[in-house]
């Protein structure tokens, strides 16, 4: 079939996570109690951190950002994962796959990003204790959390600019619940080869050389932290681990999604999930639960909150 002679489809049909309508039902009702509580931790996160005046400080600035990213980037796909597990045709115009791929990583990778930006804010305030604050004022933080979206643009601004000039002439099935790069870029009516190592060098080895570059910073944290004692040595420990476990949650599904050839297997819906959906449930819980001075601000608003409640009944 000659190129000018393809049509190009106006929508794209999903496969879904089941076709079974019970266990459909089973993953509604749990993928939107996930969803509920990432937008209910996240929005929990930027109301303490926003309140409190004892957390106006940069790693919390930045937390805050992360957790705005975090409600963000899960409401890009999830809820119309929701709609589509309670229906029996799941389809997505042309138009609005393009849309999601573009935000999803647009918020992606500004949330890489910022996940970098609290990695060098836990570097400067082990290693330069005193000159922290003045390093990390609030018009640098602005200016690093500015950057961090400005990167996220940029990177999937690539990305579309890369798949809009494609043909797509049929099939048009996605063995998957959501538009992604992989996914569309194989039902290309083109020889994507070229393309796709491109792609997988943009995505997957970067992303696979940053998480390394990550981690080995901390490790370099963790190091120096050796030499330190008391309570001010365990707080960073424990901040320190906190990054490590959400950078890997981050980074290490990414991986395993960008850094290989785009073809189909067996575990790709479930670390999907785990990428879209679980990922940006885990960091409130995780920046809450081992984190005493969120604790305490949570503490602390709930008592403020407290006699309120009261007068008013």
């Amino acid at each position: 079939m000659e190129l000018g002679n393809k049509t190009r489809i106006k929508e794209f049909i999903f496969q879904g996570l089941t076709q079974s309508q019970e266990l459909s039902l089973v993953l509604f009702l749990f993928l939107g109690c996930v969803y509920l509580t990432t937008v209910l931790g996240n929005v929990l996160i930027m109301v303490v951190v926003s309140w409190d005046s004892r957390l106006h400080t940069p790693m919390y600035f930045l937390l805050r950002n992360l957790a705005v990213l975090d409600i963000c980037f899960s409401s890009i796909t999830a809820p119309k994962v929701l709609v589509d597990l309670m229906s029996e045709r799941k389809t997505i115009s042309y138009a609005n796959c393009m849309t999601q791929i573009f935000f999803f990583h647009l918020l992606g990778g500004a949330d890489i990003f910022c996940l970098s930006v609290m990695a060098l804010d836990r570097y400067i305030a082990i290693s330069r204790p005193l000159h922290y604050v003045a390093i990390m004022g609030r018009a640098r933080c602005t200016a690093l959390i500015a950057a961090s979206w400005l990167g996220g643009f940029v990177h999937s601004i690539v990305q579309v600019a890369l798949l809009l000039p494609l043909p797509f002439c049929g099939p048009n099935v996605l063995d998957t619940f959501y538009c992604d790069v992989p996914q569309v870029l194989t039902l290309a009516c083109t020889d994507t080869f070229l393309l796709e190592i491109l792609m997988i060098s943009n995505n997957g080895l970067v992303t696979t050389l940053w998480f390394l570059f990550l981690l080995a910073s901390y490790v370099v944290l963790l190091t120096m932290l050796r030499s330190q004692a008391g309570e001010g040595r365990r707080k960073a420990i424990s901040t320190c681990t906190a990054h490590i476990t959400v950078v890997t949650l981050h980074l290490v599904p990414c991986i395993y999604v960008y850094a290989r050839p785009f073809t189909a297997l067996p575990t790709d819906k479930a670390i999907s999930v785990i990428f879209i959906v679980i990922s940006p449930l885990l960091n409130p819980l995780i920046y809450t639960l081992r984190n005493q001075e969120m604790k305490s601000a949570m503490r602390r608003l709930k008592t403020r909150l407290g006699p309120s409640e009261g007068r008013g009944q």
